[in-house]
């Protein structure tokens, strides 16, 4: 299975999908002009890794900012941890937020209060 690396832009996140390591990680800012388009890859990403996962998957969702269209797509993101973690694997959320970022810390919890899979806020310290 391919692993997805991708350069962010000013628009679209940092995406590192490593099959191997088990270790995913979004970052960086997700104002895409067609969210749905740019996570569909992903998403179907994520069906494939279902089928054979890791005993252990670790998610760090590191981002700036990311729009409307953008948190129902991340949702669904997440809502594929929660079929993975069907599969017997051990699979981690992090959410990252800077500590002076009220609203991104919220975003992590209101997910993390939806999302049936272990979810860590991880305040990152200026």
């Amino acid at each position: 299975m391919n692993n997805i690396q991708m350069e962010g832009s000013a628009k679209t996140p940092n995406l590192d999908f490593n099959a191997e390591t088990g270790v995913f990680e979004i970052s960086g800012r997700s104002i895409p002009e067609n969210s749905v388009e740019f996570y569909k890859p992903v998403l179907e990403w994520l069906d494939e890794y279902a089928k054979q996962p890791q005993a252990k998957t670790i998610a760090n969702i590191k981002l700036e900012y990311f729009n409307t269209s953008s948190s129902k797509c991340i949702l669904d993101v997440l809502k594929k941890f929660e079929v993975i973690k069907k599969t017997g694997a051990d699979i981690t959320i992090r959410w990252h937020y800077e500590s002076d970022d009220e609203d991104m810390q919220e975003a992590g919890e209101d997910y993390q209060s939806i999302i049936q899979v272990p979810f860590e806020l991880v305040e990152i310290e200026d």
